[in-house]
């Protein structure tokens, strides 16, 4: 009857634990190992890791179970039963009522652990794997003791199973995997050990892990991660480091924080956390690096464990407030820097501290850092750092001396020193320059072509009386740049100096309604009937690259030799410029009915009329020429017309007006290709952005498209969502430097990414 009942308690047993395996808890509840009396085995959990969800291995020898049921059945003593059922923690019935005394609480029983592995790593005098193989079974064994001598582990008396054991330390999984399959083909009643099967599933996803890694894979890391979490534990630091990175290059940085913080909080190898927080610097932000800091220990001896490493973090830090100039460094660390430029003496340490307080604007600080880097060592960089500092103080001849050895070094060398150049030939009192500076200044200017330079030039020269050589760096400035306005307002009052009274008129008509002062510089009372229309602004100066270049500004002896500014001399004529309220009417100021004057009187007073920008009055005067019988006055006066209805924005009359009389080729050109971009730019007004597209090709077919409309034409494809067109337009506009281009890149990552803070 006993008998019995023992049977159909340990039924029930069984019963109960095959049911519990399912329920992790509950299971080890049951067992004794409640979450509350062992620590949980330390996995680097992947909670917001995507991919396909498995569970994690059990932490509880399944083999020990069966071998205590096993055990249970074989209790026949009725005398022995009582011990054997109060005592095993596998018994689910509570015992007899009439029992005298409760059984004292039961020791938790040692689990049955496969140690074949710990005595294998300790029989080859392997610590380092000893080590990590007695934590990974305390972390799956809370309960488990390892032995104090796991060379006293008994044999396993299996030479073949010795043999896999041997081939899964030197790390040959594909041999493991087929020495078991042969195995088991040749015994089939043998099975290999769970816990070996275990350990090269997890070896093999390793391998594929690192693999991934070295191949910077990393959602495949993270994905293999993810699947294999007691990959993620401290006996194998490397696996987190890369996980980390993974997350840290797929744009995912708050993951890899997490991954770093649960290191520096569960691991404590001394040398594993320092490698932890250098690798996070290279990857992790100024402000994320605060958060890891901030778990760091003492390190026993009254410092602090990240002390060795302390400088290098500085100088990173303060390199990551040079690329963004609204982060704040802490100052403590700004001030390990200064300690280690004036201890150590390294260029490096000040260039890092000029860049620095140079992006801040605080410039007696930077030339301060950048000329203690610069006498340290006289680099490229140096010089330009200085140099640029230089120039926000106003101190341009010392900049273009500083950089002008670096000046072909890099793009950005040859930035610093023209705008250097430009800056200082700008100065007011003009600087004292030799001729050697002056020439090389020039040179390289012609060389690079830039504008900004070539018109101070210009301007220089005319303060030194030389209107002649100013006129040719104005000319040769508009031969680079046609619309740049200063540059063609300097041309205009120079050739009013030498008293080309043509020259003035050609640019006046050229930016007439584009500049109001070159249009004030004066009047003209009659153009002859018979002068041809001057170029577009594009051609006011032939493209030719064989022009010569402008001659060199001369520097009169006196300037440099003499001991104060000089006073630049007077010009032969001097240029007024008189307020329009006081100066007489005459010409086409006045108004008169424009249908009484005789054609060719009309003809004169319309262009008189569009030099001062009153359009719709000299349409009125071209229209009463069109009735001339000389053939030249009816093509001027109708050129002149739809350049008229042009300005006034009126694009459908200028297209009427340009077929009143039989045009050149040239003009007719002309004409089309400003009527087409009125078009273009009314449309685009209208919010009719394929119509607009549509008057850009058409363009597009009879002149190459300027910088403005290729911005008119990509914020059309945005209006559109056409948004990879509108991207490559606006890239291709904004190499040449157009600020629209920039903003219209930044208008098409608001539209494309409206989630995303820049």
């Amino acid at each position: 009857m006993k008998s019995s009942s023992v049977a159909i308690v340990v039924a029930v047993a069984v019963a109960g634990l095959v049911a519990a395996l399912k329920d992790r808890a509950a299971l080890q509840e049951m067992l004794g190992f409640a979450p509350d009396q062992a620590p949980a085995p330390q996995f680097m959990l992947m909670g917001r890791v995507k991919g396909p969800e498995i569970s994690s291995k059990p932490q509880i020898d399944v083999q020990a179970i069966t071998d205590r049921l096993q055990a249970a059945t074989t209790v026949p003593p009725p005398a022995s039963q009582e011990s054997g059922v109060t005592g095993g923690p596998l018994v689910v019935a509570q015992a007899p009522q009439q029992q005298p005394s409760p059984a004292p609480p039961a020791k938790p029983a040692q689990p049955k652990v496969d140690e074949s592995a710990l005595r294998y790593f300790a029989s080859r005098g392997d610590k380092a794997r000893l080590q990590a193989e007695i934590a990974r079974l305390q972390a799956l064994y809370p309960n488990w003791v390892p032995p104090a001598d796991p060379l006293a582990v008994p044999q396993g008396g299996d030479p073949q199973l010795e043999q896999m054991w041997q081939l899964y330390s030197e790390g040959r999984y594909a041999e493991l995997r087929k020495a078991i399959a042969d195995r088991q083909v040749s015994d089939s009643g043998w099975q290999p050990p769970p816990d070996l099967l275990d350990r090269l599933d997890v070896a093999e996803a390793r391998a594929r892990l690192v693999n991934a890694s070295d191949l910077k894979q990393y959602a495949t890391v993270i994905q293999i991660g993810a699947n294999t979490p007691s990959l993620l534990t401290c006996s194998d630091i490397d696996v987190l480091w890369r996980v980390a990175e993974a997350f840290a290059r797929t744009d995912r940085a708050p993951r890899a924080r997490d991954t770093y913080v649960y290191i520096l909080k569960n691991c404590t190898n001394p040398q594993e956390r320092l490698a932890t927080v250098q690798k996070a610097s290279a990857l992790l932000s100024y402000a994320t690096m605060q958060d890891l800091l901030a778990l760091e220990r003492p390190d026993g001896n009254g410092g602090r464990e990240f002390d060795s490493i302390r400088n290098d973090l500085a100088r990173r830090f303060v390199a990551a407030g040079n690329d963004d100039p609204d982060l704040a460094v802490a100052p403590a660390y700004l001030q390990i820097v200064q300690r280690l430029a004036e201890t150590e003496g390294l260029a490096s340490d000040s260039l890092l501290l000029g860049w620095y307080q140079l992006r801040r604007e605080n410039y007696a600080e930077a030339e301060k850092w950048f000329r203690a880097a610069h006498d340290k060592e006289d680099t490229a960089l140096a010089s330009q750092g200085l140099a640029l500092t230089l120039i926000a103080e106003k101190k341009p001849q010392e900049a273009e001396e500083v950089v002008y050895k670096w000046r072909a070094s890099s793009k950005d060398a040859t930035a610093t020193y023209l705008a250097a150049t430009a800056n200082l030939m700008a100065l007011q009192p003009p600087a004292n320059l030799s001729e050697a500076v002056l020439s090389r200044i020039a040179a390289e200017v012609i060389a690079q072509k830039y504008v900004p330079t070539a018109q101070q030039f210009g301007w220089f020269a005319r303060t030194l009386n030389q209107p002649q050589t100013a006129a040719r760096w104005f000319e040769t400035a508009l031969r680079w740049k046609p619309d740049d306005e200063p540059s063609a307002y300097g041309l205009a009052i120079t050739r009013q100096q030498l008293r080309d009274r043509a020259g003035v008129a050609e640019i006046q008509r050229l930016w007439a309604g584009k500049s109001e002062r070159i249009a004030q510089l004066g009047e003209t009372n009659k153009r002859p009937a018979t002068q041809a229309p001057l170029p577009a602004p594009s051609e006011t100066v032939p493209q030719d690259e064989t022009v010569s270049p402008p001659e060199i500004v001369r520097v009169p002896t006196e300037r440099i030799e003499g001991t104060n500014p000089p006073v630049a001399r007077q010009p032969a004529m001097q240029t007024v410029t008189v307020r329009r309220g006081a100066r007489q009417l005459r010409g086409c100021t006045t108004t008169v009915n424009a249908q009484l004057l005789d054609p060719e009187t009309a003809l004169s007073r319309g262009w008189c009329l569009m030099d001062i920008n009153r359009p719709m009055e000299a349409a009125k005067a071209f229209e009463a020429a069109l009735a001339s019988p000389n053939r030249k006055t009816r093509e001027d006066a109708a050129y002149g017309q739809s350049l008229a209805y042009l300005r006034a924005g009126l694009s459908n009359n200028a297209a009427v007006a340009a077929t009143k009389a039989p045009q050149t080729q040239q003009r007719a050109a002309e004409l089309q290709v400003a009527i087409l971009a009125d078009r273009a730019v009314a449309a685009f007004g209208a919010k009719r952005y394929r119509e607009t597209l549509i008057y850009l090709d058409q363009r597009a077919q009879l002149r190459q498209e300027p910088i403005d409309l290729m911005v008119l034409r990509g914020y059309a494809y945005l209006s559109m969502s056409m948004y990879g067109d509108a991207e490559r337009i606006f890239t291709a506009a904004a190499a040449t430097g157009n600020k629209d281009a920039n903003r219209g890149l930044a208008d098409l990552k608001a539209a494309t990414h409206p989630d995303t803070n820049d």
